[in-house]
């Protein structure tokens, strides 16, 4: 019972003063608010002590008040913070049999069905996908935009994707990432990664098909409670690398024109990395907010955000090889309007017809 109140608590995904989402820790008196350092917590103390002491006569009613101190050090929760997510979150998804509703632009792919086989590779039980998608997905996004999962497919079949990855790697077919509305010969200047896109029916790539399955069906159990979306469809996954040497992104939004993405998901595949040493972080700039959100590109870690202006990021120069593999999920209305503007000719200037391999990659 204890773990089913601490997995339905949504309320604090953030550090209180700076926003940050790595390695919270929790108010160890009123147990709704976090920070990511002591000095965060007392530097907040002045403007959060009003609401911490509501919460603590509600927790405590019988107590004394508290003097005018922070109330002790932050307290690491049972449960992280920042996510407030169970701690395998693996569907165990057998492969699907694809459907298709209509014709698919070029890299475009349906929404996958899958089983909702509770095992992970290690025989251990998860909450299923439609238990992590009705208490924290949904939840999470409708409220800050952003979601991070983590040991989402667990460590064994997530090292067994990032073989396959790595294999793609070696083919040699990665090409350097284009850019919306950019020419070719500045690209590089902003962003320097190279992709590949797959669907995972090519050779070597079965992992990789796990692994997009698994995003479908928990977006499936998402559909319709995110945000005003119907979701009915995604791109094939790009698969990215930045070779180091500091490569990076720029800021930029990856849906700024309308053409369907409304949700990017990210799958991280960087075995013990270190920000500090290998840089390569993912800094979130959320639309009307003054905090940024930083997300550490770590194994089996999967992301998920609104694609379109409400979510500018940046890719930090990376120092050392750093994979990640991603899909954008449709809107069935967006995505009509601008196939029908793109088709009619009547679309923005510099905006690229060929709307299913989008050119915006994180």
């Amino acid at each position: 019972m204890e773990k089913q109140q601490s997995d339905l608590e949504r309320e604090r995904q953030y550090c209180e003063l700076c926003g940050k989402m790595e390695n919270l820790l929790k108010c160890a008196r009123c147990r709704n608010s976090f920070y990511c350092s002591k000095e965060h917590q007392k530097q907040h103390w002045k403007e959060h002590k009003l609401t911490c002491k509501e919460a603590d006569k509600t927790h405590h009613p019988k107590q004394k008040p508290e003097p005018e101190q922070p109330p002790g050090d932050a307290k690491a929760p049972d449960k992280c913070p920042k996510k407030n997510r169970p701690e395998q979150a693996n569907t165990g998804a057998s492969l699907p049999q694809t459907t298709n509703a209509e014709p698919q632009a070029p890299g475009e792919q349906p929404a996958e069905e899958g089983s909702n086989n509770t095992a992970t590779p290690n025989g251990q039980t998860s909450s299923s996908p439609q238990k992590l998608a009705t208490e924290y997905v949904i939840p999470c996004m409708n409220k800050h935009g952003i979601c991070v999962v983590d040991n989402f497919m667990g460590e064994e079949i997530g090292l067994s994707i990032l073989e396959d990855v790595k294999a793609l790697h070696k083919t040699g077919r990665f090409t350097d990432g284009q850019v919306v509305s950019q020419k070719s010969d500045s690209t590089k200047d902003i962003r320097g990664d190279k992709i590949t896109w797959v669907d995972g029916k090519e050779p070597g790539c079965e992992k990789i098909r796990l692994l997009t399955t698994r995003m479908d069906d928990l977006v499936r159990h998402c559909n319709g409670k995110l945000g005003n979306y119907a979701i009915f469809g995604r791109t094939k996954a790009m698969v990215a690398c930045y070779p180091g040497n500091g490569t990076c992104y720029v800021r930029h939004v990856d849906n700024p024109n309308g053409d369907g993405r409304c949700v990017t998901c990210i799958y991280y595949l960087n075995k013990d990395w270190n920000v500090q040493e290998h840089g390569g972080l993912l800094r979130i700039f959320p639309e009307g907010k003054s905090q940024v959100a930083d997300i550490e590109p770590k194994f089996d870690r999967l992301l998920f955000f609104w694609s379109d202006r409400r979510n500018p990021h940046e890719v930090q120069p990376a120092y050392a090889t750093r994979y990640a593999i991603t899909v954008w999920y449709f809107d069935a209305d967006e995505r009509a309007r601008a196939k029908e503007k793109y088709s009619t000719g009547a679309g923005e200037k510099g905006v690229k017809v060929e709307l299913g391999k989008p050119s915006d990659p994180s």
